[in-house]
């Protein structure tokens, strides 16, 4: 169910004619929200007509706020039928210096996204540098978004597409646009195909077509894909994985995807993803209410979002090995389904004793955990829809991040510089306690207060916990939890670049560690 649609992204110098050959169906420009009210932001337009408009903007009901966005007839003698209006918020200071990346990125995406129907679009917000022009093509992509596949061709045609070309306003030359722009359709290529994945429904994506669906997304890339279907599930011992599906008819799966730049050397770094894939959670015999699985088929969005990130450093061909691990289960209750205080054998030979069939996700992500860290990465990175508790914490658009301290803020930062939202959390030691169990290792659940930590607490005992890692292995792995229960999916309205449903958070902000953590030799 992936969409192979992909806007196009260009770059175009500032001095628009009449006769420009880049004429576009709109041009966007920026406003800003200040104490003396609405200012424009620099801009393409001809001096005549930018001042004319900037004493215009009070009338026109133009405040700059972030996510406004105003249509007015096109200015002459520009070859543009439709002048836009993007707000990118409040700013102090000059207009254009006191605007971030995020700020423009979420102004372009919004304009794009309302824009939808027109074939072209000219991007005349602050792109003077190859950061502003990063953020604001990047903005354009991700906005270029819809998910139509279930829908009918008739409704197909009703509807409107998403911009087809986006071409951004800038001095830059070709050399320093050429990259900058490829990169930015990666990412948000990257980011729209996690979104399609969650926004697939569980009757056509379940564990055997999800693993179907990455395997066919990465053939043309040097990836190498492999598949554990049931019975080598059970051959093997991950008993989280097969655990958890047994209450299906859909077995479960579990994929591994392994990026190793050609030119990569020893001294490589290798990060290790893994992904929380249930593709429906009905929560099993502990049955969730009816109203909390309308959006379960969104609980595989760890899995897409490795899947996507994997691609993408693939697709950038980064100079460090990247693993991805997939845990694909589907959660039913059945006469097959493990029961509350059933004591099951992971992967690695830790026991658990599953006292809520509803915390599923810990299960198959302890599994990838022990598979990840026995072939001794550098790090190993998990992110995961784990827990309500998370949006409890810190709502619907933040990121909970707990594990190695240094690893937990390397993430928030290159959360900071994607424009993400991520926030570090600790895993105070009383939480680990909760999980005693008296007939296993330990507990799939402890304290309902502080869940997010209880959950990070739980899956920190599988880290190094395989027989592999512990022989070759002589300091832990750095590792780090990602809870994205909440932002993974909008089930509220879209907003700047953010569609409803789906979002595809945190694959930029794991794209961009990766190309920090490149700068850097293994073991520093």
């Amino acid at each position: 169910m992936i969409n192979d649609f992909s806007p196009v992204l260009t770059a175009i110098g500032p001095k628009l004619s009449q006769n420009s050959k880049n004429a576009a169906s709109a041009l966007v420009v920026g406003v800003c929200s200040t104490d003396d009210g609405p200012v424009l932001l620099p801009n393409p337009l001809p001096d005549a007509g930018a001042r004319a408009l900037a004493d215009s903007l009070e009338a026109l009901g133009v405040t700059g706020a972030a996510d406004e966005v105003v249509r007015i007839p096109g200015l002459d003698p520009l070859p543009f039928p439709l002048l836009v209006l993007t707000g990118v918020g409040r700013i102090t200071g000059e207009p254009g210096a006191g605007v971030s990346t995020e700020a423009l990125r979420r102004a372009s995406g919004a304009a794009v996204r309302r824009l939808s129907g027109t074939p072209s679009v000219a991007l005349g917000l602050p792109a003077e540098t190859p950061e502003l022009l990063g953020a604001v093509a990047e903005g354009a992509a991700l906005a270029a978004y819809s998910f139509t596949a279930f829908r009918s061709a008739d409704a197909r045609a009703k509807g409107k597409n998403p911009v087809e070309r986006a071409a951004v306003v800038t001095s830059l030359k070709p050399k320093v646009t050429g990259p900058v722009l490829q990169r930015a359709a990666v990412v948000a290529r990257a980011v729209r195909a996690t979104r399609d994945l969650v926004n697939t429904p569980p009757s056509h994506l379940f564990p055997a077509s999800f693993a179907e669906e990455v395997t066919e997304a990465v053939r043309t890339l040097p990836i190498k894909v492999t598949v554990w279907d049931e019975k080598k599930l059970e051959k093997d011992g991950f008993g989280g994985i097969l655990n958890v599906g047994k209450g299906s008819t859909r077995p479960p799966r579990l994929v591994k995807l392994e990026y190793t730049p050609a030119a990569a050397g020893r001294n490589a770094p290798h990060i290790a993803f893994v992904g929380k894939g249930i593709t429906f959670d009905s929560g099993g015999l502990s049955l969730k209410p009816p109203t909390s699985m309308t959006t379960m088929k969104s609980d595989m969005a760890g899995a897409a979002t490795v899947a996507s990130v994997v691609a993408a450093a693939a697709e950038l061909e980064l100079p460090v090995k990247v693993t991805g691990w997939l845990c694909m289960a589907e959660n039913m209750p059945s006469a097959t389904a493990q029961r509350p205080s059933d004591v099951i054998t992971m992967y690695g030979g830790k026991t658990v004793e599953v006292m809520n069939t509803d915390a599923e996700g810990r299960l198959v992500m302890a599994d990838g955990l022990v598979a990840a860290t026995d072939e001794t990465p550098d790090a190993v990175i998990d992110i995961a829809t784990l827990t309500g508790a998370q949006m409890i914490a810190l709502g619907n658009r933040t990121t909970g991040v707990m594990g190695t301290e240094d690893l937990r803020t390397e993430l928030v930062a290159a959360a900071d510089a994607s424009g993400e939202t991520a926030w570090p959390m600790p895993i105070p030691e009383d939480q680990r306690a909760s999980l005693d169990s008296t007939v296993a290792d330990l507990s799939n659940v402890g304290d309902r207060f502080g869940g997010m930590m209880t959950a990070a607490a739980f899956l920190r005992e599988f880290v190094d916990a395989g027989r592999a890692s512990e022989a070759a292995r002589a300091e832990p792995t750095p590792w780090a939890h990602l809870d994205i229960a909440g932002p993974s999916f909008n089930d509220s309205g879209a907003y700047g670049y953010t569609p409803k449903d789906a979002t595809g958070v945190m694959v930029r902000t794991l794209v961009a560690y990766l190309e920090r953590r490149a700068e850097r030799p293994r073991g520093k």
